[in-house]
């Protein structure tokens, strides 16, 4: 008998085939070519990946989730410290010339940045995730304005030229999704005036 319904194992093995080909094959070393493409597409798509692991596995774990995840806090708390830590300028700048800090960092965003997430999100009350949502947008506001300013490269791999590119990515990118959350608030379920009692 098959562990996954059929839609879930066809999930898990395309995520895997990702994320081997970004760890053991040139793509991971094109993507990470630019601090653009290491932040805004590398990392996320190492992080997507280990939501679809988290996904494919919680219904086996659910009993022990619901203990030890109440709320989905603890879980979001473990998502928010991996993402920030891996947002710090030394740590990226590692990653490109060790390969254990490399290793550190798909394991990381793998088993506690996209799994949690999977495992949490849900389980969030809406205020909650709205908090979440206010804070991630201001991080990538901040960060990308302090690398479009900086004199100086943060990143010894990278040039002074790609750090202004990710700025302009991660201002680009907040401003989009703010768009996208926002959207739902004048047009979605909440948009819609509850009916008064007569």
């Amino acid at each position: 008998m098959n562990r996954f319904p059929a839609r879930l194992d066809g999930m898990l093995c395309l995520s895997a085939a990702v994320l081997v080909a970004i760890v053991a094959t040139p793509v991971g070393g094109w993507m990470a070519s630019t601090m653009l493409g290491h932040v805004l597409v590398q990392i996320p798509i190492v992080v997507l990946v280990g939501l679809v692991f988290g996904r494919c596995v919680e219904p086996r774990i659910r009993p022990v989730l619901k203990a030890a995840n109440g709320g989905g806090i603890p879980g979001i708390l473990l998502v928010s410290f991996t993402i920030a830590f891996w947002m710090i300028p030394r740590w990226l700048d590692g990653s490109i010339t060790s390969d254990t800090i490399a290793a550190a960092k798909y394991l990381s965003l793998v088993l506690l940045a996209g799994m949690p997430l999977a495992w949490s999100w849900s389980r969030l009350h809406p205020v909650a995730r709205g908090v979440v949502k206010i804070e991630f947008l201001a991080m990538l506001f901040r960060l990308g304005w302090l690398y479009l300013i900086s004199p100086d490269r943060f990143c010894n791999n990278y040039l002074l030229s790609d750090q202004v590119w990710l700025g302009r990515g991660m201002i680009v990118v907040a401003i989009a999704l703010s768009i996208t959350w926002v959207i739902p608030v004048f047009f979605g379920e909440f948009a819609t005036e509850p009916e008064r009692a007569t």
